[in-house]
């Protein structure tokens, strides 16, 4: 399988940021893809509408094919070097990341979030490298922690722990929406944080030992802007000091772009959690009227608390 090359940075308060040898891998089920999970080749990417260039990776939603939009919605994982999935140790650490959410419209959503998937995918055929072992606090897959970073458009964000404890998931999650919290200008076309230009996102999991919280931060030209802090979740299935230990774990980076068929992301960015309707935010209008909409991840790293943006 022909993996795009995605360097990203490991960081640390005495060491600064060492770049990581990192690729990114479709998953498995990649239908667009005319080579079998395990030998994808660049142009199996391209259909899949997923390019690297840098340290950015751009996915698509939609990808022509001929007289065709194809509808190919990629989801894809951080690989390292050895072809195993890359586990992050996210426990009393955080992670910045670079996005242009510019292009995903009302009922897109730009996801960037962890799973506690296997490192070796699984072991099933092909592992790691065939983007093999999904799993998500959903159940897709099997049941596993899940921890939504972002999911998010141009008008509404949330990020959501998803904790578990066996096959007993919180699939609601505890997540923070600054427009449901009240926030409406935050995260914004235009807004506190312009969500028409890129940005840096840091998100910190404190505590030592337990997790304690879970505070985001926006750099956007050179200006900082609190984004929330989680510090309580459902106990029922772990609350925060589960998530904190699969954190702890490491868990395997996963970034998707979707939208949503059954309930249009009303949930994200619709009535108390974001300004959109149900009618722009259906598939076939955002097929109809944003046949281009992307996302674009870039500069990911993760280490230290303090270390990833300096």
């Amino acid at each position: 399988e022909e993996h795009p090359s995605l360097p990203t940075w490991k960081c640390t308060t005495s060491g600064g940021c060492v770049q990581q040898n990192t690729s990114v891998v479709l998953d498995k089920d990649s239908k667009y893809a005319r080579g079998a999970a395990g030998s994808r080749t660049a142009a199996d990417y391209a259909a899949m509408g997923v390019s690297t260039s840098g340290n950015a990776v751009t996915m698509y939603h939609y990808v022509k094919s001929g007289n065709t939009l194809n509808p190919v919605s990629p989801r894809i994982y951080l690989l390292g070097g050895d072809g195993k999935y890359v586990l992050m140790n996210l426990l009393n650490q955080e992670l910045s990341v670079d996005v242009d959410y510019s292009a995903v419209p009302c009922g897109e959503n730009g996801a960037f979030y962890f799973s506690e998937m296997k490192a070796d995918g699984g072991g099933s055929s092909g592992g790691a490298g065939a983007g093999q072992g999904y799993c998500d606090a959903q159940c897709q897959g099997y049941c596993c922690n899940e921890m939504d970073v972002l999911e998010a458009n141009a008008k509404a964000t949330a990020m959501t722990p998803h904790p578990c404890s066996g096959n007993s998931c919180d699939k609601n999650g505890c997540g923070y929406n600054p427009y449901a919290s009240g926030q409406r200008s935050l995260w914004a076309t235009g807004g506190t944080v312009d969500t028409s230009k890129p940005f840096t996102v840091v998100t910190r999991f404190a505590g030592s030992g337990a997790l304690t919280q879970i505070t985001r931060l926006y750099i956007q030209n050179g200006r900082q802007t609190g984004g929330g802090t989680i510090s309580s979740c459902n106990d029922a299935v772990g609350g925060l000091a589960g998530m904190g230990q699969a954190l702890g774990r490491g868990m395997v980076l996963a970034m998707s772009i979707w939208n949503d068929a059954a309930q249009q992301m009303a949930w994200l960015d619709a009535g108390n959690n974001g300004p959109c309707n149900i009618a722009e935010s259906t598939p076939a209008a955002i097929q109809s009227q944003h046949p281009d909409t992307h996302v674009v991840f870039s500069n990911i790293r993760w280490g230290d608390i303090g270390s990833t943006t300096k």
